[in-house]
């Protein structure tokens, strides 16, 4: 077998996606949101399913996936490589525009369900020291959880770091699949529920269309360059910082832990501000 990077566009969208295959995102919620007994999802939805961009080469515009279960509420499961500006802001904006969207302009506001967010972010975010964190809206004094139809999971890949025989719950082999599947050619030995079962097997890239190896493709390259992107533009605000200190008469090892960038790199930065 040969597994796709779970956290590319189309890899991502094509599991999670899946209408023929929704036990696959219903095991993924019951496992991260810890639902048990009477309380797990049983059905859902997918409001957004797996599709390819219409033009080879195109960008996909909603790069999450969508769903509804039996009682009404709402998940929207969405990727985070790289930490965007704003992104806090977006993730509650998006998540109020789903819940106020559920309404008419006559219908009563009693109707509304519950929106879950849950967002997967290959990067640090949070000061939780552990990879799974759930955000509610809660009373500052009392605790008291009354209001809640908005809540937010937050995933931190990694945060992430059992091998394949540390595993004991759901929750940890499903972020083992999404962190580490790329890395594998066998459907680990402990994996018993049919739903992460059914996602190693979509991850298998062998059993992928041409076309979806080509947007597949397509889309790492373009993550690359969007790193490369972002790195250069926090690399050019950090050479800035560090003239702008130098001028201000900051020490360089001051500088340095402004900026990240070298003793030897605001030496040659502190000679062409001398000249």
């Amino acid at each position: 077998m040969q597994f796709a990077d779970i956290k590319n566009d189309i890899a991502f969208r094509k599991i999670f996606g899946n209408e023929t295959k929704t036990q696959i995102l219903i095991s993924f919620l019951n496992a991260v949101l810890q639902l048990e007994g009477t309380k797990q999802i049983v059905w859902v939805e997918i409001l957004n399913p797996y599709q390819l961009p219409r033009m080879a080469g195109s960008k996909t515009t909603i790069l999450d996936v969508r769903a509804k279960d039996e009682s009404g509420n709402f998940y929207i499961v969405e990727m985070q490589v790289t930490d965007k500006k704003g992104l806090d802001k977006r993730i509650t904006f998006y998540s109020a525009r789903g819940y106020a969207s559920q309404l008419d302009a006559s219908e009563n506001y009693y109707q509304l369900k519950p929106v879950i967010f849950i967002g997967i972010l290959d990067f640090e975010y949070l000061q939780n020291p552990h990879y799974l964190s759930r955000h509610l809206i809660l009373d500052a004094d009392t605790h008291e959880h009354k209001l809640k139809d908005l809540e937010f999971t937050f995933i931190e890949l990694p945060k992430f770091d059992k091998t394949e025989q540390e595993l004991q719950t759901l929750t940890d082999k499903w972020i083992f699949f999404i962190k580490n599947a790329e890395d594998l050619n066998l459907i680990p030995a402990s994996v018993n529920d049919e739903g992460l079962k059914n996602a190693y097997e979509e991850a298998d890239r062998h059993t992928w269309t041409k076309q979806e190896l080509e947007e597949y493709e397509y889309a790492r390259m373009r993550e690359t360059d969007e790193i490369a992107r972002e790195m250069f533009v926090v690399e050019k605000r950090n050479l800035e910082i560090a003239i702008n200190s130098i001028l201000a008469g900051l020490q360089n090892d001051i500088i340095t832990q402004i900026t990240g960038l070298s003793l030897e790199q605001i030496q040659k930065l502190r000679t062409g501000t001398e000249k």
